[in-house]
């Protein structure tokens, strides 16, 4: 099966940009998921 190529108007290759996104590490949201996770365990450890 052979993946198409998919580019944004201005010749961005959006699998590639995906691609490299999910090899960059965590996420906003995860980072602020983790942080607020940990604050909860350290407050209930207190």
């Amino acid at each position: 099966m052979m993946i198409q190529k998919r580019y944004t108007n201005v010749g961005t290759n959006i699998e590639e940009v995906k691609k490299l996104n999910s090899q960059s590490g965590l996420s906003y949201n995860e980072v602020k998921n983790l942080l607020a996770q940990r604050y909860l365990d350290h407050k209930k450890s207190n």
